[in-house]
């Protein structure tokens, strides 16, 4: 696996944030922070890495390495203001990483297989370890009621369904020829709906560990989210299911 090639200087720094803007691949229906944050943030990202010569796949390790440090610190570290920041600040360059590395694909002119591989299995691993870290951390540092452990426990199980609940939609649709999510489409998701899935958004889930050292207002922050995600699965669930239903016809 190549993650290194020749530095790119062939055109000016805009230009390459400009091109990736007008080709930028769909998020209207994505939650507001990752649509009109994470988006722009990887944009940027994108063009600082492919003009450093970087690939795709190396766009998706460094964006892992930078995930897993926030884990392992959320799950070793004691729950202090210092590390929730620097948690924070970790999750939050690794998703923007993660929007990154599409958009370098795309400037190279595409993706290949096995770099879409590697970026679903990284975020595979994401969905369920982040839980399991603040499971862990607040085991470790006793700072809740052990009542409270089956919040992490309840957000791992959910996150890692509704994730390979996507993949398996994408992968059906795909299979009878309906539209997936890649595909382009001329119409455009309204702002008002963004900001109602925002619960579901892993950046605000990131952005949240800010507050982790303050467990009287991480906790129930953190088990709000939990609810909204479990709301949004089980709703989400019965649409996904009559979308089903309707391919076999």
């Amino acid at each position: 696996m190549t993650l290194l090639d020749r530095p790119v200087e062939r055109e000016s720094f805009s230009t390459t944030v400009q091109r990736l803007s007008s080709a930028q691949k769909g998020a209207q229906g994505a939650p507001a922070y990752s649509r009109f944050v994470n988006r722009p943030l990887g944009r940027v990202l994108a063009a600082l890495a492919y003009r450093a010569g970087l690939t795709p796949n190396a766009v998706t390790a460094v964006s892992a390495v930078c995930t897993a440090a926030g884990i392992a610190l959320l799950a070793l570290g004691r729950p202090t203001a210092g590390t929730g920041v620097g948690v924070a600040v970790l999750l939050v360059l690794g998703y923007a990483l993660d929007s990154a590395d599409g958009q370098v694909a795309r400037l190279r002119g595409g993706g290949s297989p096995s770099g879409e591989w590697l970026d679903h299995m990284v975020d595979a691993v994401k969905a369920s370890s982040l839980h399991l870290a603040v499971l862990i951390g607040w085991y470790r540092a006793d700072v809740v009621d052990d009542a409270w452990l089956l919040v992490p426990l309840g957000f791992c199980v959910v996150d890692a369904v509704t994730y390979f609940a996507t993949m398996l939609n994408e992968a059906l649709r795909a299979q009878h020829g309906a539209r997936t999510r890649a595909m382009p489409t001329a119409e455009r998701a309204s702002i008002a709906r963004s900001f109602l899935t925002l619960p579901t958004d892993y950046g605000l889930l990131a952005c949240l560990f800010v507050l982790y050292g303050a467990p009287a207002l991480f906790v129930p922050a953190y088990t709000a989210l939990f609810l909204a995600a479990a709301g949004f699965l089980a709703l989400a669930s019965f649409r996904w299911f009559r979308e089903m239903g309707r391919l076999q016809r």
